[in-house]
């Protein structure tokens, strides 16, 4: 009788969770992100087969035409889509405090919002892609186009879609920026929209290193 007075006194809600854990779901727009950049990372995967494969039969065209290659400028532009990931990230943090925007003067780095680190990693961003369209113009310059050959087909299509894939996470940037100046309050839907952009941003980063260590460096 007592055991059956103390369940009885226990509020259902509790009952219906003793066993189950905590009742949450993981956010839906995250997962269907990640998700998402799945079925992107099986794409690229794709053009590195295609690459590789395309090399392993045109060796002497390969060593041909990679010398052509602006070795110490496709480095910096690489540093610099890398170091846009930091700042992204330091952004993500303060909108998960939910701090849209700096609290002081714009030269205290340490008042910044999520707005001022997205604004810089939108300009890193903007950089990088600035100086694709640098080395395309060189490269055609030196005859190497999409249809030249076999190298110029897959180089401008791996570098190309990847560059595509980065204009659409600057065009992200900018949604999320602009959403900052319409909202007066940053509540934890503002923030997951800034999170599940810096995933995006984190995966076009994370592919650029293996496309360069292919294309530049292995030899």
């Amino acid at each position: 009788m007592t055991d059956v007075a103390t369940a009885s006194a226990i509020p259902s809600s509790a009952v219906a969770t003793v066993g189950h854990g905590p009742a949450t779901r993981p956010n839906m727009v995250a997962v269907g992100t990640i998700v998402w950049l799945s079925s992107e990372l099986m794409f690229f995967a794709g053009l590195f087969a295609v690459y590789f494969q395309l090399r392993s039969v045109r060796g002497e065209l390969w060593a041909e035409q990679v010398e052509k290659l602006n070795l110490p400028f496709a480095t910096i532009n690489c540093i610099v889509l890398v170091v846009s990931s930091v700042w992204c990230q330091l952004g993500v943090w303060k909108a998960e405090r939910g701090q849209k925007a700096r609290t002081g003067s714009l030269l205290d780095i340490r008042s910044w919002g999520m707005r001022e680190w997205y604004v810089l990693t939108y300009l890193f961003g903007s950089f990088f892609i600035a100086g694709q369209v640098m080395e395309y113009a060189e490269l055609v310059h030196e005859n190497v186009t999409l249809s030249s050959d076999a190298y110029g087909s897959v180089f401008y299509m791996a570098t190309g879609f990847h560059g595509l894939h980065v204009t659409g996470g600057l065009l992200a940037f900018l949604l999320i920026i602009g959403r900052t100046f319409t909202t007066r309050r940053y509540t934890h839907a503002n923030a997951t929209g800034a999170v599940v952009t810096s995933y995006y941003w984190h995966f076009v980063d994370v592919v650029w290193i293996a496309l360069f260590a292919t294309i530049y460096i292995l030899r």
